[in-house]
């Protein structure tokens, strides 16, 4: 022991340096933008297989209650399978509704699995072990089985740093479902399974525990992607329209496989829909 602290006392400055030298890297990752970007990316390879690994010991010893989750996911989407075939049945299977289910969707879905991901914090990010090397670009949308993930904000070769719904950064475009009334979904941090529809009009009409969907408005998700449920109303701070409490579907805390929505489809059609509105604003000045 007394070895020991002589050879402390003898490098001291060793050591004070090192403590230093962390400390500033803490605060330099921390409060630039940039830097910490860079660093919390995790999108690179080294930093990539190492979350891997520790998600693939993680996710041996909960298999047991993913099973349990995928057995009753299974006994839902029997049940939905089985109330749709008796509504056709019912109400006959028109046109549109053939054509619906003859025509595919325009976009794919990439699967992936998280290996890295926080919810405690006011600006989380997810790790995905997909990059563009998969097809997986920058602002794609991420969904579950249960629903909305977020979105794509860094893509390396082969993963991906994905902003989730659960960060003050995050504003997706959703609507309730039937209704047609369209806001944005934010995080204010607190419980990861709670977050707010901002800038629903005064005039909508609709219940609690009523779905909040995707809007369908962007190119980043599809129409009617699960986001949550209602649970509160609330009055906007300016009074002038309504602020929703949604219970959110996506179980943050024990996500482990998602899906990277490929939606090139409608990317191109709204590009060519920007380049048709500028070529108009040019001929008319």
């Amino acid at each position: 022991m007394r070895n020991l602290i002589d050879f402390i006392l003898s490098h001291y400055h060793w050591f004070i340096f090192i403590a230093l030298e962390a400390v500033s890297i803490v605060l330099l990752f921390n409060y630039n933008s940039y830097q910490g970007s860079v660093w919390v990316s995790s999108a690179n390879s080294m930093a990539g297989l190492v979350y891997e690994g520790e998600a693939k010991i993680q996710s041996f010893f909960s298999l047991t209650r993913l099973n349990e989750q995928l057995s009753r996911r299974n006994v839902y989407l029997e049940q939905q399978v089985k109330e749709l075939s008796a509504a056709l049945e019912r109400d006959g299977m028109d046109s549109t509704t053939l054509s619906a289910l003859s025509n595919p969707t325009p976009y794919k879905l990439i699967p992936a699995q998280v290996v890295s991901n926080t919810v405690h914090k006011k600006d989380n990010l997810m790790t995905i072990n997909k990059g563009e090397a998969d097809g997986v670009r920058k602002d794609m949308g991420v969904v579950s089985g249960h629903g909305v993930v977020g979105i794509v904000y860094m893509a390396g070769r082969h993963y991906s740093v994905v902003i989730p719904a659960l960060s003050s950064q995050s504003s997706i475009s959703c609507k309730i479902e039937r209704r047609g009334y369209f806001g944005y979904l934010h995080w204010e941090g607190g419980y990861s399974n709670l977050a707010y529809v901002d800038d629903i009009p005064r005039h909508a009409r609709f219940k609690l525990y009523e779905r909040v969907v995707t809007s369908g408005y962007s190119s980043v998700f599809p129409e009617g992607v699960a986001v949550g449920k209602i649970l509160h109303v609330y009055n906007s701070s300016d009074g002038v329209s309504y602020r929703l409490q949604v219970q959110l579907y996506t179980d943050f805390a024990n996500l482990r496989d998602v899906y990277v929505v490929d939606n090139s489809a409608m990317r191109e059609q709204l590009d060519v829909l920007r380049a048709a509105q500028d070529s108009l604003y040019k001929s008319k000045n």
